[in-house]
């Protein structure tokens, strides 16, 4: 008996294909191109043709200058292209057919001509556009480096668990309001309390650009350093954190899995100090941005040693160690910018030359996004007694 054909099932296939049938000339790269372009286009097609559920309020500009909807037509040509020359290449047809279809569903819903609907307005949106745009520069940025200058040669674009870390980048893309809004509470409250704070507030709006964004890198690291602390010695904290250590290996899409409660606290504390000091809103955009370039920095597979570059700034090897499952890696280099934290509170690791042998948590997390989010409420005492057997015993983060 035949099996039922599964496309969802064989796109993935295709996709994770051995690197050994990825060469040029295959069809594998103009199909994967062609679904990337393809899938992009869709999407700011439905944020253009339902802008009041689908798109980010602060991307209109962009939305509406002159060359935006001209980008869109070219990124949906491109996919046909390169979706027909997938098929015309390829023995196995579908990355290219599903590229296609996806285009295609594109062009019925209007293409880059489509005009907006009107549609309830409920007060939230979801941000599809702001998911295409920050995947789309966030991979076009790292992608390229960790296939020229792996640190890990073998590992794969498609490697194990990247279809949990992209949903994490959804989820977290699309919910950027409902995320927002919850992080924002604390530095609200404090605004609306905290009057006499005006004199400070001024006299850090008045100093040198520059001079602001520095302090605040500073002073936001320093929070965040003994927030991401916290996250490893308070047991039911940890079971937060844990879901983003679960990451059995490391690239610039593993710094998008965090669990969402973890994602509101953190922003939370790193927005606090922004937005309570008063910091120019510049300063906090262009530091907003830096935070999204340099998480993927950080968790990227990039060879790299900077022994003494990791000394001032937080590289990817310098990361990688806090990341790492063996016993001298357990509860070292918290902080997200500046080593110099870890240094002054003795959680500074940095072996000269060495990477960790592996990633990962002593304990098991459950795949998929929805079991990783019921999972901090659920984690057994049978997690955390495994957690403290494994190497590091007493000092393993669940302590």
């Amino acid at each position: 008996m035949v099996g039922r054909f599964d496309p969802v099932r064989e796109l993935r296939k295709d996709l994770e294909a051995p690197v050994a049938v990825r060469r040029f000339g295959s069809g594998w790269y103009s199909g994967f191109f062609a679904l990337l372009l393809a899938c992009a286009g869709l999407g700011l097609v439905v944020a253009l043709r339902w802008p009041g559920w689908f798109a980010t309020p602060e991307l209109a500009k962009i939305r509406e200058a002159l060359w935006f909807r001209p980008l869109v037509h070219a990124v949906l040509l491109s996919s046909y292209g390169l979706a027909l020359l997938s098929l015309l290449l390829r023995p196995r047809k579908v990355l290219g057919a599903g590229a296609l279809l996806i285009g295609i569903a594109a062009a019925l819903l209007g293409g880059a001509n489509v005009q907006p609907r009107e549609t309830a307005d409920w007060g939230i949106f979801f941000g599809v556009d702001f998911f295409v745009v920050n995947l789309i520069a966030t991979g076009l940025m790292f992608a390229p480096f960790e296939r020229i200058w792996p640190h890990n040669a073998s590992q794969r674009l498609f490697r194990t668990e990247w279809r949990e870390d992209l949903f994490y980048y959804l989820v977290s893309s699309m919910l950027v309001q409902v995320a927002t809004y919850l992080a924002l509470a604390p530095s609200t409250y404090v605004n609306a309390h905290s009057d006499s704070w005006d004199g400070l507030r001024a006299t850090i709006a008045g100093l040198p650009w520059i001079v602001q964004f520095v302090a605040a890198m500073v002073i936001t690291d320093f929070c965040q350093y003994w927030f991401h602390r916290a996250f490893h010695r308070v047991p039911f904290l940890w079971g937060f954190h844990a879901v983003h250590h679960s990451a059995k290996a490391m690239d610039w899409l593993a710094g998008a899995r965090m669990h969402l409660v973890k994602v509101v606290l953190l922003r939370g504390v790193t927005s606090l100090p922004l937005l309570t000091l008063g910091f120019s809103p510049s300063v906090m955009q262009a530091y907003v941005t830096l935070v999204y370039v340099y998480s993927g920095l950080v968790h990227a597979n990039m060879r790299g040693d900077f022994d003494r570059l990791g000394h001032w700034l937080v590289t990817p090897r310098f990361h990688h160690w806090h990341h790492g499952l063996e016993a001298e890696a357990i509860d070292v280099n918290f902080a997200i910018h500046f080593p110099l934290w870890d240094k002054l509170f003795g959680t500074f690791h940095m072996p000269e030359g060495r990477w960790p042998a592996g990633y990962g948590v002593p304990e098991t997390v459950p795949a998929g996004y929805m079991s990783q989010l019921a999972y901090p409420f659920v984690r057994s005492q049978k997690a955390i007694t495994a957690a403290k057997a494994a190497p590091g015993g007493a000092d393993a983060p669940t302590a």
